[in-house]
Order: C-alpha cells, then sequence, then structure tokens
C-alpha cells in the first residue's frame, strides 16, 4: 500500500507542482542526489573515486518533454556533459531518459537528439545508458536502442525484471552483445504488465543475471550492471557467480547516491565493481518519490527531516 500511495504521488500533478516548495522536502532530497548543476553531480563523482575508488553514472533529471526546442536543449546539455567528463578524467558514464529526449514527440526527434549525444560521448571513449520508463514506451526505447546501437556500440541499455516481456527482450537482446543494466522496476504497472509480488520480482532480477552471466552471454560480448542494493541478492549473485566460475570482472553493481553507501564501500573494498548514479537537475520530485517507493524504509529519513534542528 505505502508503494503504491508513493507511486500516485509521483504522477500526480498537485503534488508535483506543490511539494517540491516545502523546505523538509528539499532537505530530504538532499541523501539522495548532492545539488541540481552538474557540478554539484562532478564534485560527488570525484569525491567517490578519491575516496573510495567508486566509479559514476550521471543523470540530467527530467521527463515527458512535450517541447521540441526543450529537448533539443536538453541533448545538447548532455553533449556538454560529456565534454566536462572528457575533461575531468573521471570515470563517469552518461544515463539518459528517452522522454526527457523527446519520445513523445515521436521517434525521430528522440532518435536525432539521443544520436547527438551519443556522439558526444562516444567520440570521448565514453558510454551512454538509455533508460527504461513506463512499459508503454518498452517498443519504442528498444526501437532506439536497436538503431543507435549499430552505429555506437558504447550504448546501454535498462531491461526492468518485473515485467512480463523482459526475459523474451533479453533473449532477443543478447546475440546483439549489448551492455544491459538490470533493475527491478519503479512504475506503477497493472499485474498483467508487471509482476506484483515483491518475491516474484526478486527471483525474476535473480534469473535475468544469470542468464546475463551464461556462457553464451559472455562470449557475445554482454556488459553486465545489476542495478540493485539488496544485500542478499548481491551475497546470492556473487555466491552464484564463484560457484559457476564466473569472475567479479564479469558484471558490476549499479547503485543511487545516498542509498546503501556502506554496501557500495564494502564492494569496492572487495575489488567488484561499482558504479553509483548521481542524479541533478530542477525536476526531481517524481524521480525521487520514485525511490522512496522503491525502499519505504526510506520514509524514516523523510520523517526525522521535519524535526527541530
Amino acid at each position: 500500500m505505502i508503494r503504491s500511495t508513493l507511486l500516485w504521488i509521483s504522477e500526480n500533478d498537485w503534488c508535483k507542482n506543490t511539494l517540491p516548495r516545502y523546505g523538509f522536502v528539499r532537505r530530504a532530497v538532499r541523501r539522495f542526489m548532492p545539488g541540481e548543476t552538474l557540478e554539484d553531480a562532478l564534485q560527488a563523482a570525484r569525491a567517490m573515486a578519491d575516496g573510495h575508488g567508486i566509479s559514476a553514472l550521471i543523470t540530467f533529471l527530467g521527463e515527458n518533454v512535450a517541447d521540441r526546442a526543450e529537448a533539443r536543449e536538453v541533448s545538447r546539455h548532455y553533449v556538454h556533459t560529456a565534454e566536462a567528463i572528457a575533461a575531468s578524467g573521471l570515470d563517469v558514464e552518461l544515463s539518459i531518459k528517452p522522454t526527457h529526449l523527446g519520445l513523445d514527440l515521436g521517434l525521430d526527434v528522440a532518435e536525432e537528439n539521443i544520436r547527438r549525444l551519443t556522439e558526444a560521448a562516444t567520440a570521448r571513449g565514453n558510454w551512454v545508458w538509455l533508460d527504461m520508463e513506463y512499459s508503454r514506451y518498452v517498443d519504442a526505447t528498444l526501437d532506439l536502442y536497436r538503431a543507435i546501437r549499430a552505429d555506437h556500440p558504447r550504448f546501454g541499455i535498462c531491461l526492468q525484471s518485473y515485467l512480463h516481456r523482459t526475459p523474451a527482450d533479453l533473449e532477443s537482446l543478447i546475440p546483439l552483445g549489448p551492455a544491459i543494466r538490470l533493475v527491478k522496476g519503479a512504475y506503477a504497472e497493472p499485474p498483467d504488465i508487471a509482476l506484483p509480488v515483491k518475491a516474484d520480482v526478486d527471483q525474476a532480477f535473480f534469473d535475468q543475471a544469470v542468464r546475463m552471466l551464461a556462457p553464451d552471454a559472455r562470449e557475445a560480448g554482454v556488459r553486465v550492471g545489476l542495478a540493485t542494493h539488496d544485500a542478499r541478492m548481491i551475497r546470492r549473485v556473487n555466491q552464484w557467480a564463484e560457484a559457476n566460475g564466473v569472475g567479479p570482472d564479469a558484471y558490476e553493481y549499479q547503485m543511487l547516491y545516498g542509498i546503501a553507501d556502506g554496501e557500495q564501500r564494502r564492494l569496492a573494498r572487495e575489488s567488484r565493481g561499482v558504479r553509483v548514479l548521481i542524479s541533478y537537475g530542477a525536476h526531481w520530485f517524481p524521480w525521487y518519490v520514485r525511490r522512496l517507493a522503491e525502499r519505504p524504509a526510506n520514509i524514516g529519513f523523510v520523517l526525522r527531516s521535519l524535526l527541530p534542528r
């Protein structure tokens, strides 16, 4: 019930326009993002790299852009971001949302904008990850991915383990030798579209992780990013990998800034791949509430922020 309520809040226009004005909400979000500017994100990435040897992803928050000029400007911002990352010398990759770059305006609009930024990143030896949004966008997002990856191999895709269709989508992608970030899924979807029970989602995540680490997938060149903060899942995957002769360099864990910091550092100390997603930008509210829905225990942090200092 808590998760459903939070997801409803993330989609409600009144909540999106009103709640971010409250100081306690803005204070609480600081746990999950270091600031609203690119400079804030790169500074946090440098601190993690210097202090703990942890790599990063960064994403400029926003979604469902309905204006062509705005979508082009987002693309230009990412071009600038690719340049700034190269100048910084940091191991920082880019993560983008297709609707932030104009997918609601048409596949051609999104492809033009994504190609622009992907070319800039590729020219600098960097990676771009295409995020996955609501289930209604999956086919279009996969079409975008296949079209652009044909020219830019340093281009990754996100799959959501809770969708019933994901095993088939995964099988269709493996022959391409793609980079895949596997997440559990953070959008409100009906049970005929997505698994409604957490235990089933967890099992699907594990099964799909194992599939990506299978010999034929590794031979095809699949790059595996496992996006989870679940310590039990991490132990389970690591134990399976060790039992099946899969080394720690065959996959990395991708986590969120401000969540499970101790687990991130433990994995880094064990020389396991860890990459932390750092988000920035003014349009943070829907993203923030979905993070709470993924891990309702974080609501305690919000409640503590209400207390006098």
